[in-house]
């Protein structure tokens, strides 16, 4: 690829079309594998120099460093998804639909709109029972993860994406507490002339989705100002029992060229969840009825979101060799949630309940300001900043039934049983940069000090239930560095380290895996150190990627307990991931597109570990595999998308074993699925027109989507949807 620099030092690139498709072969972690992996790069790398003529693409900008690269360059594991590519023939609702492809991305969709995505990188974030904890999430850089670590993408709008980016690996600790992997979104913006579209699908198990989406463009110069705007409502009775939901989604965009070298972005997004929680299933229960959800049907669990935010993003351009950037947001997000508890555990005087009522308040703010300089006689590029991230928590708790004259009542609110208020903020100023600093070499460097603080306020105190208010504070300093060498124009090697760091989440100190009242802050956050060699090259009609990568992890925090809905959790010692990731993602001139991706990853607990709750039931011993992460993972695909006309395409997804509690004594089959699409788009005077159809599990292969780690009952099993099916329409009108 090609790349060069707009008016912001904003990345565009070129795609060269070079010569034969040549293939890689996985066989292994060992340095011997990365040695033949990056030889058969440089081959190809020495094949594509006598390339056929560019193919221009759209404009793409490549942000997840920070510094002014392009993926080739990047001395990180970094992919780029194209908006475009992630809505052609898909229902538009999950972000598991088009991220497969992604090496080191396991993204799981659990059929239960009330537990969100199970997504993890390389391991980080496979222990979360609900959300995504262990990575940072932004939405056009406002954080989806709030400063404790704990994240959601219910407010993700597929419709108006322009791409994501996907950083994994050491240079994710750029990004402060929980950032084993850092995942991107943002949204299109507007271009001349204006546009009006609307689109419809269909699918299986009565889902439904509508949207309307309008973008342009006006004027240039100062002045000049760019649109976008989608709004989309999604329903589904669920492939399981108890499994309804609908959601209700708008998300806007902005921008107002205030002079020649300044720019305002303003951003809005709403959300409105609604959705049944089917839980999770015994291995009997998934053998015998995968549909079924007895248990969700009795206790009526469900979950309700409403979330609104909204940022300012403003860019300046100082001179020819400075530029200052400033994000400030704010959003409001109420949770409601009922849990299958019992009624007699509830009646533990120190039990919070079996509904939860959140409601937090979120803001924050990051300064940048970046120069290009000279040292030595070579370029220099320095970025200095400053992030600051809070949230306000008021956290209820209430029983999950009334007492009636025929018995309790459950699925209902009850008595409250739990009222505080919990705050936490990160202030993390830091500085990197990359200097050229001989004509094939590149040093990258940086450092973040981050500080995390916790503070909890009880208001409910009554009798044994006593003052459970706690105050925590987490500082650590996180520095990477990267050491980039171009062997040839096509090919680049790289070698980078990374200190990463993460603390407990809010809802992992909410509750003490040994039952007594008040907060786990006794839980330490988890310390990881992370290296990874890599190449990337230009070859095979487009990019191929190898990189292998260890993760040595101090304190790791995994689940000790979930049960009906509530997890506690404990620090498991040291840990460590072994891995390999490789892909090519290619595209020719006859509209063909090919992609491939490999991973191999090896997590192990290396200490053994026994938790009051964790002991005779869940023991951690040394050379145990860490639950929820797959060792391998593969993902293919081959289509075929003209400008007009018929367009087809075929994938197939493989995910191994996966063991789902800490003594590895019970695991989810590893699958392979398989997928088809077909569609015709055409043109018709100002209007397009896209009609598609796809389906999904072709064989109809029984397998289990997510894994509930550690479920104290057994019921670790979420199941995936048999054979499906989705169809749509989209108009859209160019003015």
């Amino acid at each position: 690829m090609h790349y060069r620099l707009d008016a912001f030092g904003r990345v565009r690139y070129q795609l060269v079309q070079p010569g034969p498709v040549v293939g890689l072969r996985a066989r292994g972690v060992p340095i011997a594998l990365a040695s033949l992996c990056f030889a058969a790069l440089a081959g190809v790398a020495q094949a594509a120099e006598s390339a056929a003529p560019l193919q221009v693409l759209d404009p793409v900008i490549v942000t997840s460093i920070r510094t002014e690269t392009s993926v080739l360059d990047t001395p990180a594991s970094v992919n780029v998804v194209d908006g475009s590519q992630m809505r052609d023939g898909r229902m538009q609702v999950n972000l598991s639909e088009s991220l497969g492809a992604v090496p080191g991305l396991q993204i799981q969709n659990r059929q239960n709109y009330a537990q969100d995505l199970q997504i993890s990188m390389r391991g980080f974030g496979a222990r979360s029972t609900f959300g995504v904890r262990g990575l940072r999430l932004y939405v056009d850089g406002i954080p989806a993860t709030m400063p404790d670590g704990q994240g959601q993408t219910s407010n993700i709008d597929i419709a108006t994406i322009d791409r994501v980016e996907i950083l994994r690996g050491p240079f994710s600790a750029l990004y402060g507490n929980s950032s084993g992997g850092v995942l991107q979104v943002f949204t299109h913006e507007g271009q001349a002339p204006p546009s009006l579209g609307a689109s419809f699908a269909a699918g299986s198990d009565a889902s439904y989705r509508y949207g309307i989406r309008a973008q342009g463009a006006r004027g240039t110069g100062p002045g000049a100002m760019d649109y976008t705007l989608g709004i989309s409502r999604f329903t589904t009775d669920g492939y399981r029992d108890h499994s309804e939901a609908s959601k209700n989604l708008g998300n806007a965009r902005l921008g107002v060229q205030l002079d020649d070298d300044s720019r305002l972005t303003l951003l809005l997004n709403h959300v409105d969840l609604r959705a049944q929680d089917p839980l999770g299933l015994t291995r009997e229960q998934y053998e015998t009825d995968p549909r079924s959800a007895a248990l969700a049907e009795q206790y009526n669990t469900r979950k309700t979101v409403k979330q609104s935010q909204g940022g300012l993003r403003y860019e300046r351009r100082i001179d020819a060799d400075n530029e200052l950037s400033l994000m400030v947001y704010y959003g409001q997000r109420d949770t409601g949630q009922y849990q299958s508890i019992p009624p007699f555990v509830q009646e533990r005087p120190l039990h919070a309940g079996g509904v939860i009522d959140l409601s937090r308040d979120y803001a924050g703010t990051d300064l940048r300001w970046t120069s290009r300089l000279s040292l030595a006689g070579r370029a220099l590029t320095v970025i200095g900043g400053l992030a600051y991230d809070q949230m306000t928590e008021e956290r209820l708790g209430y029983r999950n039934f009334i007492d009636t004259s025929n018995g309790p009542e459950l699925g209902v609110r009850g008595e409250l049983r739990r009222d505080e208020t919990n705050r936490v903020r990160n202030t993390d100023p830091y500085v990197q940069a990359s200097w050229d600093f001989a004509q094939r070499w590149t040093l990258d460097a940086g450092l973040r000090y981050s500080t995390v603080k916790f503070r909890s306020r009880d208001h409910f105190i009554d009798g044994a239930n006593g003052d459970d208010s706690g105050d925590a504070s987490y500082r650590e300093a996180l520095p990477v560095a990267a050491l980039r060498y171009a062997a040839t124009p096509g090919l680049n090697l790289y070698a980078s380290f990374g200190r990463g760091f993460e603390t407990p989440t809010f809802n992992e100190v909410s509750y003490r895996p040994d039952g007594l009242a008040g907060l786990n802050f006794d839980l330490k956050p988890a310390i990881n150190t992370s290296v990874e060699v890599g190449a990337k090259a230009r070859a095979a009609g487009g990019l191929v990627t190898a990189a292998i990568f260890q993760t040595n992890t101090e304190d790791e925090i995994v689940t000790a307990v979930s049960s009906g809905g509530r997890s506690t959790y404990q620090n498991a010692g040291r840990t460590r991931r072994n891995g390999l990731e490789l892909s090519w993602d290619a595209e020719y001139a006859n509209h063909w597109r090919t992609q491939f991706s490999y991973t191999f990853l090896d997590a192990k607990y290396r200490d053994d570990v026994c938790s009051p709750a964790a002991c005779g039931m869940n023991p951690i011993r040394s050379g145990n595999r860490i639950p929820g992460i797959a060792r391998q993972a593969a993902y293919a695909s081959v289509s075929w998308a003209p400008p007009q006309g018929w367009r087809a395409g075929v994938d197939a997804r493989y995910l191994s074993d996966i063991y789902v509690n800490d003594d590895n004594s019970e695991a989810a089959p590893g699958y392979t699925v398989v997928g088809v699409g077909a569609g015709y788009l055409w043109q018709a005077g100002h209007w397009e027109w896209n009609a598609f159809a796809r389906l999904d599990n072709l064989f109809d292969r029984k397998y289990v989507g997510s894994v509930i780690v550690n479920e104290g009952n057994g019921r670790y099993f979420e199941p995936a949807a048999g054979r499906n099916w989705v169809a749509g329409l989209a108009a859209s009108y160019t003015f």
